[in-house]
């Protein structure tokens, strides 16, 4: 109901100067970011500025089946466009700085893997043509606009778009575990996970951001409620993804959430509606 009743931190921030983790750090969100791509569409669709109808191709012209994949398909992973981390080459990638042009070319010609709507199958590529379609319609960079629209609005002071070389007051350095020992990660350049992942938060400002889709302060309860519904595929099953949100359950008790994983950082988010928990 709105009150913290837990807010605690452990481990790390920095292994190397021994600076312990406090809950005000600011960690890498990874894949939850996909929540604040989905609900910016939604910022667009309430300007009229498009339609979750719209076919990929009006945004881009001479993407390959275009006319038959919708920005629907892209929000809730039912393109059947390959995701562009799951290429063999995506690893050699990683340190480069790459535009979301450079992204999208790297995928358009692979055929899809399998019609739309046919199948679920999680895709960062989705998200990465969002976010261009983002930028395209607002005249704003993608992380421009989640700070104006989201951040700015909703006060969420301690919140970013990924940047390597930016000072960001109490940034936890990640880690990952090799053969046993704790080491830094593997650099990735923060222009490769963009709209699909690349934003950074605090448990604060997370708490601010689920109270704000609750509220709606953002968008409307109609637009909130078509994020949140379990879609369906052709073939009449749940795909148990909305636009941003995976539709799950704990015991029976229905919930919305999203984990994500990036070098370093492991993240996980969940929302239990029946108990207004967070």
């Amino acid at each position: 109901d709105n009150k913290i009743i837990y807010r605690k931190a452990f481990g790390m921030a920095n292994l190397e100067l021994k600076v312990q983790m406090k809950p005000d750090n600011v960690l890498q969100l990874a894949s939850i970011t996909k929540q604040f791509t989905s609900v910016a569409i939604l910022i667009l669709m309430e300007q009229s500025k498009l339609s979750l109808k719209d076919p990929l191709s009006k945004y881009i012209a001479d993407f390959p089946r275009g006319n038959e994949i919708t920005l629907h398909h892209l929000l809730n992973h039912t393109s059947g466009i390959k995701s562009y981390t799951n290429l063999p080459e995506f690893r050699t990638k990683t340190r480069l700085d790459m535009t979301p042009e450079e992204i999208i070319s790297s995928i358009k010609n692979l055929s899809l893997e399998f019609n739309p709507n046919e199948k679920y199958e999680y895709s960062n590529s989705g998200y990465v043509l969002l976010g261009y379609i983002i930028e395209k319609l607002s005249g704003m960079s993608y992380g421009d606009f989640i700070q104006k629209n989201i951040f700015d609005k909703l006060g969420m002071k301690n919140s970013y778009y990924g940047n390597s070389y930016k000072i960001i007051p109490n940034r936890a350095n990640g880690y990952q575990l090799y053969e046993g020992n704790y080491e830094n990660p593997e650099y990735m350049s923060t222009t490769i996970p963009y709209a699909a992942g690349s934003l950074m938060s605090t448990v604060d400002d997370m708490f601010l951001w689920s109270k704000a889709i609750q509220s709606n302060a953002l968008i409307s309860e109609k637009s909130k409620q078509m994020a949140l519904t379990n879609h369906t595929l052709t073939n009449g099953k749940p795909n148990n993804y909305g636009y941003g949100w995976a539709i799950n359950e704990i015991e029976g008790i229905k919930t919305f959430e999203h984990t994500g994983g990036i070098n370093g950082f492991s993240t996980s988010g969940m929302y239990i509606p029946g108990r207004n928990i967070y």
